[in-house]
């Protein structure tokens, strides 16, 4: 056997005719050559060195005084002079003679490195990659590294027609400036990706499982289009895993070809492909090494079914479905290998998993690293093992998801088993990275909601590394002013006990539209308190509870909305002077939470629940019921995908007798309200029960009309004391450089209502001329004393259209002694007449639709929406775009 090839002996009768002999061939007598005569050095000397010694420069040959020597002894000295790198000419004299002189010209010493045209990559990026720098030799050879190495930088930028060109420039004292003017040319972009022996599927459809993709205006923007050679190798693979989950067993990429075009501007890439057959899976088999599982029942739970066709991710999710079930069961290093059965005649795949025999693990220890703020036991008691627990899997990513959750370590976070000391002991190793806790924000913006903007806030979440949060904030903008500070104990005593509380002080103002202006209604100054406590029930319910306090003081704008005084129904409406006075809130409440999220912060798996209820009436005016439900899903749909459904809903049910006809026990301050931004698609306050106050108007005809403008209709949100709201969202990924910006875009689908209210009685009843004609209403003003005020006749000539309190003559002051003779005509205010309709007291759903940005800007957060309303009911106020900046979404 030669070389691994077996080789049979023939057979006699099979072996060939033997040939003739070749007749013998005569071979010369060889002819020496004479030797080389050898010569003597009779003396060695050294000319033109500058800064190195001659014995060093002799130390680099074999040439010595007193020694014989060759013209090939000569030659070899001077290759290995040139070796060296530090002579740029060398030549030998006096080989006749004996009398040796070796003639050199040393190399220069490199005075500076300069860079020129380089815009796309930064000098310190360059100067880092090349070896020539100041005060080294230069060499001819170093510089040719240097612009390969230049030229690969740029290649790896994508930039394949870039130029290099060295130049040097000779200074005094054999010294040299290098200079690589650089030539960056355009990103040689991918003009075609050509697709052979496919049948199956279509190019585009192949295209598009590549992360590369050919260069289209439409894709000015994606930095996919420019060549990548390592993205080339990842494509591949890419083809591959399609194929591969899509019953493609024998699929292989045989050739992929990236031909540079002539003017180095782009690249045209050819992948030729061979499909193979399509296959089916065949007989899926456990066969389980462990006494503890049932090969049977595992099989049944696998994903993969007989007869479905072949799909290799199935059969990674299958995997990871087994080992998962054997950590579960404290097996940590459980091996599971997949074994083929390929039947090419029926085209089915059978795969028997086969578990090999493992020794159940148990924890010997958990390692924590890289926390150098964050205190260890701050670490510790999110883990849900302890040293000597036997191992489970589900509670090691149990584990990692709450550390997650914190909010103190970089994304990503995972603790890794590894082997003990002991084939059955296994050590946690949880390699955390710290991020910034404390977040100072001083910004200033515009928003649709709240006009312009300005919020200072000051948090640090992980307070002396203790995972204490302390937070400061104040915002202020043309409608809501606050100033909250607060504090959170996650552990008190270092028990499994949450404690926190908030001291506040918020001034909001609501509002109404009159035209395109928005005016202010009502304003409410809350001041006050709350701390809280709570503590977990189980891995993932817990129980929180908490006690409240406040002085509200509701008001309305005096100028604008009284008269003579007190406050004027045909000014503010009568549900709002039924609102305004002062009153303490004092309130105790629960909230029951189940929590499986695997983040808090951006979550991608898990669901989240709530219920709660705060009761208003321990002392204090106020006396409610609110209860509250809320509800949330997340599902990672693949590919980045990321989709959830949530859903909330709340009443309010008071407690307090009867405060009239016409007038809801629950006061308007305390109601639930719906709409931007909760509900996008609206406007703010936008959906639910309200009253228009709709203005007459003449027509063309000079007849009496309502008005159908809506700018030009007064609209009061009143509030409800029940909703509901639901949304189902779908965010989108995006490239690394837009994630790295901040992007996350979605689309959405929302649905709710607002309603369960009192409807309130009319504010005034107009009258009505016999042409049918609505009338002014004229009201007599009063001054402060309560003194009937006049309007001094026109025919005066002193005094004409003073407003005075004598209802003959004149006085200088409200209430003085009258004088003069003028009669004077009542001083009045006419309200022109309006109609009001009562709006919104149905729980018919809303329905909207949209997209949204968030980004993470420079300015602050900053979330912007395009929401269509689909379904509306009458009297709501619908919003196509709406954006914030400045405030936390």
């Amino acid at each position: 056997m030669l070389s691994g090839v077996p080789v049979q002996a023939q057979t006699p009768a099979a072996r060939p005719a033997a040939r003739p002999a070749a007749p013998a061939r005569v071979v010369p007598p060889a002819v020496v050559a004479p030797a080389a005569p050898q010569r003597t050095i009779t003396t060695l000397r050294v000319e033109g060195s500058q800064r190195i010694e001659p014995d060093t420069v002799l130390s680099y040959t074999k040439l010595r005084q007193g020694q014989a020597y060759t013209n090939e002894t000569l030659d070899q000295a001077i290759k290995d002079l040139y070796a060296s790198d530090l002579f740029a000419d060398v030549s030998v004299s006096g080989a006749e003679t004996g009398e040796i002189v070796l003639r050199i010209r040393e190399n220069p010493i490199i005075n500076r490195v300069i860079l020129e045209g380089n815009k796309r990559l930064k000098e310190d990026k360059i100067k880092k990659e090349i070896k020539l720098a100041p005060r080294q030799i230069f060499t001819r050879t170093a510089v040719r590294q240097d612009v390969a190495r230049i030229v690969e930088l740029y290649r790896r930028q994508g930039r394949f027609a870039a130029v290099i060109e060295p130049k040097q420039v000779s200074l005094d004292q054999n010294r040299v400036d290098v200079v690589f003017e650089i030539s960056e040319g355009p990103k040689s972009k991918v003009r075609q990706i050509n697709i052979i022996g496919n049948e199956k599927f279509s190019d585009d459809a192949l295209r598009g499982e590549m992360a590369t993709k050919q260069s289209r205006l439409f894709r000015l923007l994606s930095s996919n289009t420019s060549y990548d050679q390592d993205r080339l190798a990842y494509d591949q693979q890419k083809l591959r895993q399609f194929y591969l989950t899509n019953g493609y067993a024998d699929f292989r990429v045989t050739s992929a070809v990236a031909e540079l075009t002539p003017d180095k501007r782009d690249f045209i890439i050819t992948y030729v492909v061979e499909e193979g057959s399509r296959y089916k899976f065949g007989d899926v088999t456990v066969d389980s090494e462990i006494r503890d599982f049932d090969n049977k029942r595992l099989a049944a739970s696998l994903p993969l079914k007989k007869d479905d066709w072949y799909n290799a991710k199935l059969v990674e999710d299958a995997i990871d479905s087994l080992s998962q079930s054997a950590g579960l069961f404290g097996y940590a290093f459980t091996e599971v290998s997949p074994e083929y059965a390929r039947d090419k005649d029926t085209l089915t795949m059978g795969i028997n998993f086969v578990i090999a025999q493992q020794q159940r693990s148990y924890v010997e220890r958990v390692d924590i690293t890289g926390n150098t703020q964050t205190q260890d036991k701050v670490i510790r008691r999110e883990i849900r093992l302890a040293e000597g627990d036997a191992f489970n899997s589900f509670q090691m990513k149990r584990s990692q998801d709450r550390i997650n959750s914190l909010g103190y370590f970089q994304d990503k976070f995972e603790i890794k088993p590894v082997q003990g000391s002991s084939p059955d002991r296994v050590v946690l190793e949880a390699n955390v990275e710290e991020k910034s806790t404390g977040e100072l924000q001083l910004s200033a913006g515009y928003s649709s909601l709240e006009r312009f903007i300005i919020q200072a806030s000051i948090t640090q979440r992980n307070f002396r590394g203790k995972g204490q949060e302390l937070r400061a904030g104040v915002n202020y903008s043309t409608y809501s002013k606050s100033v909250e500070l607060g504090f959170t104990e996650p552990y008190l005593f270092d028990k499994n006990i949450a404690i926190g509380g908030d001291i506040f002080r918020r001034d909001f103002n609501s509002f109404n539209f009159n035209g395109n202006q928005r005016q202010t209604t009502y304003s409410q100054v809350s001041t006050g308190f709350q701390v809280r406590a709570g503590v977990p029930l189980t891995e993932f319910w817990s129980l929180s509870g908490r006690y409240g306090l406040s002085y509200d003081e509701v008001g309305l704008d005096e100028a604008s909305f009284f008269t003579n005084g007190v406050c004027d129904p045909l000014k503010a409406g009568r549900y709002l002077c039924e609102a305004i006075g002062n009153r303490w809130t004092s309130s105790i409440g629960y909230s029951l939470i189940y929590d499986s999220l695997n983040s808090r912060l951006r979550p991608t798996a898990g669901q989240r629940f709530s219920f709660s209820q705060d009761f208003a009436g321990l002392g204090g005016d106020v006396k409610y019921l609110r209860s509250r439900a809320e509800a949330s899903k997340f599902f990672n749909v693949g590919s980045g995908f990321i989709f959830s459904l949530v859903g909330e809903g709340g009443y309010i049910r008071s407690l307090e007798k009867s405060r009239g006809e016409g007038v809801d026990k629950v006061r308007i301050t305390d109601r639930f309200y719906l709409g931007e931004p909760q509900f996008r698609g609206f406007n703010i306050r936008g959906v639910g029960p309200r009253v228009q106050r709709i203005p007459y108007t003449t027509d063309a005809n000079n007849k009496q009309v309502l008005v159908t403008d809506r700018d030009q209709i007064i609209d009061d949100a009143l509030g409800g004391t029940a909703y509901y709201l639901a949304r189902a969202e779908l965010e989108i990924p995006l490239g690394s450089g837009a994630r790295e910006l901040g992007l996350r875009p979605s689309i959405y689908v929302q649905a709710g209502s607002l309603f369960s209210i009192t409807r309130p009685l009319p504010t005034v009843t107009f009258p009505v001329a016999a042409d049918g004609t609505v009338l002014p209403i004229t009201t007599p003003l009063f001054d402060s004393s309560g003194n009937a005020l006049y309007l001094v006749s026109a025919t005066d000539t002193t005094n004409a259209g003073a407003i005075t309190t004598c209802r003959t003559g004149f006085s200088a002051t409200l209430g003085g002694a009258c004088t003069g003779t003028s009669v004077n005509g009542v001083y009045s205010s006419s309200t022109a007449p309006f109609k009001e309709v009562f709006y919104g007291s149905n729980a018919r759903p809303r329905l909207s639709v949209g997209i949204g940005v968030n980004w993470n800007s420079p300015f602050g957060p900053l979330r912007i929406d395009v929401a269509k309303a689909l379904l509306r009911q009458p009297g709501d106020d619908p919003k196509l775009i709406t954006f914030n900046v400045g405030t936390q979404f």
